[in-house]
């Protein structure tokens, strides 16, 4: 999951919030109801699957931090049983089930994975003399709660390597839990992973990290109880847990596909997967044992291709591409495959069958996006107009739980063409608050408006209704009864969406319009391993989308930091409303100097602490007018709280 913002800042799902509180209509339980006919409930294969070989778990479901806080609770999901309430769709409730099944579990004589113990997967396999730990998870108090339980029911053994899978942190963050920087340091212990994975750790949501974690909060469902009229998982996983992510960077990369290593006397063969789920990602086969570890390639769901949080595209032609080539590769010979979410596959014709379709689903999604829009549909269009087929789309494991078709093919749109869809109306639009009041005016006026909306909630055509409402909203953020309708067509929509992020999405929407934006998030600071492994110039990047460029207005200036125990300096200069910063020669004139201790520096722009009183102490000095720092630390905005979604900004 793209998701190191969110995962840094937010707040925990688990912690508990506002639920939605309409009931479900008749339109919504014909909705479910259908629904069920079309999918094969009674396949159990998956449930056989996830319980199979299940060793274990905890005696105390609770997990905490240090300062006594949860990070887990192994118990939050024991609701979802027996058969689905109308409240929540019947495939994203058999989802949950089969997510909710938590523990330590064998895979096989040398491979167990604890389940259910965060959004993600932590894998032991066992070597000669220790255990390979692969992808542990987001915090180390959930990756140390995973290994005690192994040790618990396995036996101690030391951790002798660590692999990374991908760059995000739902597959690092735990690392500390499971293994020491010291150990690491010492030679006790390697750290294996993709070539360019600390870059692309660390870099993850820092630049648009506050727009990223504000929607994560929609995404992941963070204000939403755990529950049948609130959140009911994240599709590839439960939630994520909250509590320390930290990082020890690799000390073995992986460059290309086909290189193997012999770890503790495994022998794993590595598949570099580039640009697919993760822009470092790395599949790994087991020869002497058949086993395929796809990390976060192949899901018990269709993924995001662009995540509703936002990141970069990924491409669905390079993801069908490396699943292809993960058949051709391993494909014939594996008998066992687990992954980074979900649940293991078992029997060589099960595998080859799953990554088959799995494959066919994003290549279907690429190609018949591109067919269409070469037709000239536009995004929107093709969104309503695109399904798998139903050869596909009966695979459970390419339902929308995570990904949506609809989502996924406006991504695939965007990747090609952009947000722009040629027509000219769009060159120059209105803002979303001053379109809506005029159309308000146009309709006739929100009361009209409403009423437009009542008659098409009453129809249950929730869409239209929200679309009509969402209008009245934006037009005047103080109409509580346009407000409260519109809340309860997003309670609608969220007990029919199969997508457990579409379900978050509503159902947060629907809080925020009773009940406004949330306070910010404590301490949501990151990560102290990831923020120290910042490249130096990424600091600048981050300085230079924070300045305010009305208040630089057309002032100039040039300044230095130099970082004495790194042995670097960097010219920074402010023109044009622009920062710019490069590698400054020794002995290079700026109008000042500040030198200090790069953790100073971080510490500063992470936390909000003043350097004046390290300048006043020697711990930094200046060069030259010091004035010219005030001048330019306050020309930067700090990061604000919550921002509004559902409504505006003032």
């Amino acid at each position: 999951m793209r998701r190191l913002a969110a995962i840094l800042t937010a707040s925990s799902l688990l912690a508990g919030g506002v639920q939605a509180a309409e009931a479900p209509s008749a339109a919504t339980l014909k909705a479910q109801a259908e629904l069920k006919k079309t999918l094969p409930f009674a396949d159990r294969q998956d449930f056989d699957f996830a319980a199979r070989g299940f060793v274990g778990t905890r005696s105390d479901p609770v997990i905490r931090r240090a300062d006594g806080g949860v990070a887990w609770d192994l118990s939050a999901y024991d609701f979802a049983k027996g058969e689905a309430p109308a409240t929540v769709n019947p495939s994203l409730w058999r989802q949950a089930q089969l997510l909710a099944k938590s523990g330590l579990f064998q895979v096989s004589d040398t491979v167990w994975q604890v389940r259910g113990f965060d959004v993600a997967n932590i894998t032991f396999v066992k070597g000669e003399t220790g255990w390979i730990v692969i992808d542990p998870l987001t915090t180390a108090e959930t990756a140390r709660a995973a290994l005690d339980l192994v040790t618990e029911k396995l036996g101690a053994r030391p951790v002798v390597a660590v692999v990374y899978t991908h760059s995000h942190a739902d597959h690092f963050g735990g690392v500390k839990g499971v293994a020491s920087q010291a150990d690491v340091d010492a030679g006790k212990v390697q750290v294996i992973a993709p070539e360019g994975f600390l870059e692309e750790a660390v870099s993850e949501n820092v630049i648009a990290g506050p727009a990223m974690s504000r929607r994560a909060q929609y995404q992941f469902g963070y204000n939403l109880t755990p529950g049948p009229e609130g959140q009911m998982s994240v599709g590839i996983g439960l939630a994520v847990a909250k509590g320390s992510t930290t990082l020890i960077a690799p000390t073995r990369s992986i460059a290309k596909t086909g290189e193997t290593l012999t770890v503790d006397g495994v022998k794993i063969a590595f598949q570099v997967t580039p640009g697919t789920e993760a822009p470092a990602e790395m599949n790994l086969y087991f020869p002497d044992w058949k086993i395929l570890c796809m990390a976060e390639n192949a899901n018990a769901t269709m993924h995001n291709v662009l995540t509703p949080r936002g990141a970069l595209v990924r491409d669905a032609k390079a993801w069908a591409g490396y699943l292809s080539e993960s058949l051709h590769l391993y494909g014939e010979q594996t008998e066992v495959m687990f992954t980074s979410h979900g649940w293991p596959r078992f029997g060589g014709e099960v595998v080859r069958s799953y990554l088959a379709d799995h494959r066919d689903a994003y290549k279907y999604l690429h190609d018949q996006t591109v067919r269409l829009m070469n037709a000239g549909y536009t995004g929107a269009e093709i969104a309503n107009r695109i399904q798998l087929p139903e050869a596909l789309a009966r695979d459970w494991f390419n339902r929308g739980y995570y990904g949506t078709m609809s989502f996924n093919s406006r991504a695939v749109y965007q990747r090609y063409m952009g947000w722009y869809d040629a027509n000219p109306v769009n060159l120059a639009v209105l803002e979303p608050a001053d379109e809506a009041a005029r159309s308000v005016e146009a309709m006739g006026g929100a009361a009209k408006v409403k009423v437009l909306a009542k008659t098409a909630h009453e129809k249950g055509d929730y869409r239209w209704a929200a679309t009509l409402l969402n209008k009245a909203v934006l037009a005047d953020p103080r109409d509580a009864e346009a407000k409260e309708a519109l809340a309860r067509a997003y309670d609608q929509m969220g007990w029919q969406a199969e997508s457990s992020l579409w379900r978050n999405m509503y159902l947060t929407g629907a809080g925020e319009l009773r009940n406004g934006v949330p306070a910010p998030a404590q301490g949501g600071v990151g990560s102290p391993d990831v923020i120290a492994n910042l490249p130096s110039e990424m600091i600048f990047d981050l300085l230079a989308v924070r300045l305010n460029a009305d208040k630089a207005g057309d002032a100039s200036l040039k300044v230095i930091f130099a970082f004495p125990e790194r042995k670097e300096r960097w010219r920074v200069t402010v023109r044009n409303g622009v920062l710019l910063a490069e590698p400054a020669g020794e002995g290079e004139k700026a109008d000042a100097t500040l030198t200090l201790a790069r953790p100073l520096l971080l510490q500063s722009l992470f936390t909000g602490a003043p350097l004046a009183s390290k300048v006043m102490s020697g711990e930094a000095k200046i060069d030259g007018d010091p004035l010219v720092f005030q001048r330019l630390t306050g020309w930067f905005d700090r990061p604000s709280g919550p921002f509004p979604i559902v409504t505006r900004p003032d």
